[in-house]
């Protein structure tokens, strides 16, 4: 089974779309108030609109009609995390996986959350198993490295950063985490090839001044001689 967190119409609207969709679900739900998919609706609007406590309010209103119901459970997770209640969404999750054994989304994320509330090895141990059971899986790759860079490991968040984009190779946030883990490392040359791919991606070159100036190849600024 998989959750897709935000689906592909509600991600297109706009802030003020959002809005009106928010309004549409919430009058609806006032003619059907039992109905959890207008619920699930109204707080997948919720988490869009970073609502992350009328969000959970609406999860734990399906989940008392329902309280095997996954997405219910998958996404209270999320909205618990984002409040910072780390031991209730540890809670879903868990329930979650008793629900639906070897659940991708639930493992990744209660290795994210793990990791979030600094239970570091648990995390690593995690997110290693799910490197074997997933090999083909770009994001559980750059999740590790997103951890080894965290505790340092930079050979080893390279390594994986590289394994990510081998399967998904114009992932920009990757691309420029994996240039900043290169100038660290002192590959000058690896870097800019990164730089140099993300601007042909559409990133605007003035957005990575800082790093282009760490190489040496910034801009230079126009000074005015003083007379």
């Amino acid at each position: 089974m998989g959750f897709v967190l935000l689906t592909t119409c509600l991600q297109a609207q706009s802030f003020e779309q959002l809005r009106d969709s928010l309004r549409r679900a919430t009058n609806e739900m006032e003619y059907h108030p039992d109905s959890a998919d207008l619920r699930l609706k109204k707080a997948g609007i919720n988490l869009l609109l970073e609502q992350w406590q009328l969000a959970k309010d609406e999860y734990d209103y399906v989940l008392r009609l329902d309280p095997k119901n996954p997405a219910a459970l998958y996404f209270r997770a999320y909205a618990n995390e984002k409040l910072r209640r780390y031991h209730f969404a540890r809670l879903d999750y868990e329930a979650l996986l008793q629900l639906v054994p070897g659940n991708f989304e639930a493992q990744l994320g209660l290795a994210l959350l793990n990791q979030k509330d600094m239970h570091y090895t648990e995390a690593y141990n995690q997110l290693n198993l799910l490197a074997e059971i997933h090999p083909d899986s770009a994001v559980v790759f750059a999740a590790r490295a997103g951890l080894e860079s965290e505790r340092k490991m930079l050979e080893l968040a390279e390594y994986d950063y590289s394994k990510a984009l081998t399967l998904q190779p114009d992932q920009c946030d990757w691309l420029l985490a994996r240039a900043n883990l290169r100038l660290q490392l002192k590959r000058k040359a690896d870097a800019e090839e990164d730089l140099d791919r993300l601007v042909a991606l559409g990133v605007p070159r003035s957005t990575l001044e800082e790093y282009y100036q760490k190489l040496g190849k910034g801009k230079k600024k126009n000074r005015k001689r003083a007379r």
